[in-house]
């Protein structure tokens, strides 16, 4: 149900499950979260994309088919292990959200650096009428993108968005025709490829709050290949 390549570094992750709307199960939460693990000790890391089966779905949520109980599935570790093994990730990470993206698919989607989607594609997280309580990383992100009201019109107010409104927001980053997605992705990851793996990882940690330590550990990394700098930014 998880399909996955690594090519130079260059991992891309399909959820493959179209029949179910590529909807998730404790199984492919732990896959994916075993497989961004496997991810980050790699050292040829510069690219992790993920993306779904088909030209509808990207994901739809918890696998609400097997009769499990829900309250204790959404509550479960597994949930913020697969959504942080990704945001951890010191490469660049992309969304490819292939169609539609609702409820528990938000964890994996903002885990990302980005998010490319189709035209196609709603947005909704209906967490409130089913009685369930978001995962509190994806309230976190989703509030970084949108700021607290619009997430509140998505978690609360229960709205669903259109891909163009999700655009205009910061939702997503950018909307794109299926037909020129595999063309779009391989274009956003083109510079990456080329890169250093230390060098992808130095820029992606200055987006955070660096102390001059840590920032010197960039240039360290980057510039004069220092091991134990790489080591300190990459976590390998």
């Amino acid at each position: 149900m998880i399909d996955v390549t690594n090519s130079d570094g260059n991992w891309h992750v399909t959820l493959n499950r179209p029949d179910k709307a590529n909807a998730l199960t404790r199984a492919m939460l732990k896959e994916v979260a075993d497989i961004a693990a496997k991810a980050h000790i790699d050292p040829d890391l510069r690219t992790f994309v993920i993306t779904g089966a088909g030209d509808r779905v990207f994901c739809a949520g918890a696998d609400v088919s097997n009769d499990e109980d829900m309250f204790e599935f959404t509550r479960d570790q597994v949930w913020i292990d697969a959504s942080q093994h990704i945001a951890d990730l010191p490469c660049l990470t992309i969304a490819g959200l292939n169609g539609t993206l609702a409820g528990g698919g938000f964890a994996l989607a903002l885990a990302c650096d980005m998010r490319i989607a189709t035209p196609q594609a709603k947005f909704f997280y209906p967490v409130l009428k089913r009685g369930f309580l978001p995962q509190p990383n994806d309230v976190h992100r989703m509030t970084k993108l949108v700021g607290p009201a619009r997430a509140k019109l998505i978690l609360m107010a229960g709205q669903k968005l259109l891909a163009d409104e999700a655009l205009r927001i910061g939702l997503i980053d950018r909307i794109v025709d299926l037909e020129a997605f595999d063309e779009t992705l391989a274009s956003l990851k083109l510079d990456a490829t080329m890169a250093k793996p230390q060098s992808i990882a130095a820029i992606k940690r200055l987006f955070d709050d660096l102390s001059a330590e840590e920032l010197n550990d960039c240039y360290e990394a980057a510039y004069f290949d220092n091991a134990e700098a790489i080591t300190k930014i990459t976590g390998r």
